[in-house]
Order: structure tokens, then C-alpha cells, then sequence
């Protein structure tokens, strides 16, 4: 029934003037840009989250920290932390992206992963549910969720839901929980909750490891030559500005009071599949110097083909991608060598011209 919505020509917009809005993972990089933009648009922020990890930071060089209405530093894992932060920042609208989302950190740390990603998700709703009023929650997950079997097609917001991976499979096991809780308690106490699942995310100000794009900077910064893992994988890449986007439009699509999505997809399209090596090539071409091997060393699992329909946000939503894979990449690359210092005038910047570009 849900694609029987009527198209919308233009995505709803969320209306971020004085919104009371908590945004979980703040201290991340997507949480970091999401903060930031949500600031531009005036809305109150709060967030919640553990202490930015590194020595680098998009959180600090935004010096958010000093602009956000609250800055709760508590591990989602504490359902009594969680739920005094809910009650104090009293947020309107939730964007939770608090969540252990390395692949490779997830088979040393499985127990932490799944705690975190589906223990720490219920207690945020449980923490929403005791407010006692309306909230949207965006509990946001990744395209990892989908059994996946390798093939060439997009997957839709239908399709099976697995994981092979301990990151993987307890993101589909947060799908799993948040619909059950829906189905439970969600409409009864006021909490209206979606899931929202998108691709690969790239773009200024990432540090964290073992990720294609942090590990290339890093690698070139020193004169070394980055070690592809699976050059011939391909990925759904966009711009981390695109599911940001999305996410807030479906706040707005909820707020509005059209009908529930339950999930999802926010995705490049098909145009913007494209292979590790080939990102990897189109970058290292921006600047002489940068170069890329292919390590022997023993890996563990990744998915080799993954993607995304993004017909559902289209349909219903209105929402389309903004910026080409090539735009993706140049936008990406500034990031990095723009420096920190200046990062913070380029996101802002980044920001504004995504916001006045046409779909």
C-alpha cells in the first residue's frame, strides 16, 4: 500500500526553526554534518553520544560542542543514561546514529556491536516511548541489512533481510526490533518511528578506520600508496550530504502527517554503483602522486556486489539524489585536502550549495 502514495514533485521540508531536535552519534562524522546543518536551518540541537574517537575531528573543528543546546556524553548501551537525556533535551524529532558501524571492528568486538546496535536502539525508544507526547523517531541503519546474495539487482525495502557479518547482521536485527516495538507500543504512546538505510557514505571529514576513502588520505598524506582489500567490490557511493537529506525529509513526510513508511532506501541509483577500484582511481587523478595496490593479506567477509532501489524515496518522498558520482568525489576530496582548519567553512559552504541544487 505504501507505494500507492501519490508522487511528490519536491521533497517535504522539515521545518528546523526552533525544532527541539536530539541527534544520537553526534559526535560521529554524519552526525557531526547533520548537527551542522540542522544549526544552519535554527534549530535547537541537542546529542548524545561517547567522546569523539581520534585526534581528528569534524565534531571539534565545528567546535559543536560550545553551539549545541546539549552535549550528553553517554553510551546508547545505558537504558537509564538514554533515558534521562530524552527527558532533559525533550526533543520533538530524534535522529539516531548512534550505532558501532565498522565492519571489521564488529569480528573483534561482536558482543559490543550487537549491544550497541540493537539493545542500544530499544533503550532509545523505551526512552522516547516515556515522554509521554508525539516524537518522530530516524532510526538510521545502512544498506548492509539485506540478505545479501550477490546479485546484480537494487535491493528494495521488501527484500529479506541478513547479514554474514556480526556489523551487518545486528543492523537487520535492529530492523527486526524496531518493527516488533512499532508493531507493540509505537502508535499506542505517541512515538512514530522509520528506519532509514543508506549507502556507502563519503565525504569531508571521515577519520575512522578501516574505510576506503579516511584510509586513501591517510595513506597519500604519507607518500604511501593505499591497500585495496576488494578492488573489484562495488558499492552504492554518495555524498553524505544525500542520506542527510533524506532523513530529514522523511521527519517532514512523518510531521506532516502523510501516511508511515516503515524503512527506507536513501542510495546514488544505479549511476552511482560503481567499484572500490574505480573510486579509488577517479580520486587518486586529482593529484599526482597519490597511487593504490591490492593487499595479499587475509580478509575477512565482504559483500562483493551491493545496491540499492531508491524507487520508494522517490515515489513517496519526492526525494532524488543531487550530485553527480564525479561531483560526489570532487566534493569528497575537498574534504581532505582543504585542511582542518579551513574544513569548517567548506562544510558550511557544502551545505549551501547542496541546498540550492536543483534535483
Amino acid at each position: 500500500m505504501e507505494n500507492m502514495v501519490m508522487h511528490r514533485a519536491q521533497p517535504p521540508v522539515l521545518n528546523l526553526r526552533g525544532l527541539r531536535v536530539l541527534v544520537t552519534g553526534h559526535t560521529g562524522f554524519k552526525g557531526a554534518w547533520l548537527c551542522e546543518w540542522l544549526l544552519q536551518g535554527g534549530a535547537s540541537v541537542s546529542g548524545l553520544a561517547l567522546p569523539p574517537e581520534g585526534p581528528l575531528s569534524l565534531f571539534d573543528a565545528l567546535r559543536l560542542e560550545e553551539r549545541l543546546a546539549r552535549h550528553i556524553i553517554c553510551d546508547i548501551r545505558n537504558p537509564g543514561g538514554v533515558a534521562q537525556a530524552v527527558r532533559e533535551t525533550e526533543p520533538e524529532v530524534i535522529f539516531h546514529l548512534a550505532a558501532q558501524a565498522l565492519v571489521r571492528r564488529s569480528y573483534q568486538q561482536p558482543l559490543m556491536t550487537w549491544e550497541t546496535n540493537v539493545s542500544g536502539t530499544l533503550n532509545l525508544l523505551e526512552a522516547a516511548r516515556g515522554l509521554g507526547r508525539p516524537v518522530t523517531v530516524i532510526v538510521v541503519t545502512t544498506d548492509k541489512v539485506y540478505k545479501n546474495r550477490e546479485w546484480e539487482f537494487a535491493y528494495r525495502e521488501e527484500d529479506e533481510l541478513g547479514g554474514h557479518d556480526p556489523y551487518s547482521a545486528s543492523k537487520a536485527a535492529c530492523e527486526l526490533a524496531v518493527d516488533s516495538w512499532r508493531s507493540s507500543f509505537g502508535a499506542a504512546d505517541g512515538v512514530t518511528v522509520v528506519t532509514a538505510r543508506a549507502g556507502n557514505v563519503i565525504g569531508g571529514g571521515d577519520y575512522s578506520e578501516d574505510r576506503i576513502v579516511p584510509d586513501c588520505f591517510r595513506a597519500w598524506s604519507k607518500g604511501r600508496p593505499v591497500e585495496l582489500r576488494n578492488p573489484k567490490s562495488t558499492r552504492p557511493w554518495q555524498h553524505v550530504l544525500e542520506p542527510l537529506s533524506g532523513y530529514m525529509a522523511l521527519a517532514a513526510h512523518v510531521r506532516d502527517g502523510s501516511p508511515v513508511i516503515k524503512a527506507c532506501n536513501f542510495g546514488p541509483g544505479s549511476d552511482g554503483d560503481h567499484s572500490v577500484e574505480t573510486l579509488v582511481t577517479m580520486m587518486a587523478a586529482r593529484q599526482p602522486g597519490r597511487a593504490w595496490t591490492v593487499t595479499t593479506a587475509a580478509q575477512p567477509h565482504e559483500a562483493r556486489a551491493l545496491s540499492l532501489s531508491i524507487d520508494r524515496a522517490k515515489h513517496i518522498l519526492g526525494w532524488s539524489p543531487r550530485l553527480t558520482f564525479e561531483e560526489t568525489v570532487a566534493w569528497t576530496d575537498a574534504g581532505y585536502t582543504t585542511g582542518l582548519g579551513n574544513l569548517p567553512d567548506l562544510v558550511r559552504q557544502q551545505i549551501a550549495d547542496f541546498v540550492n541544487k536543483e534535483f
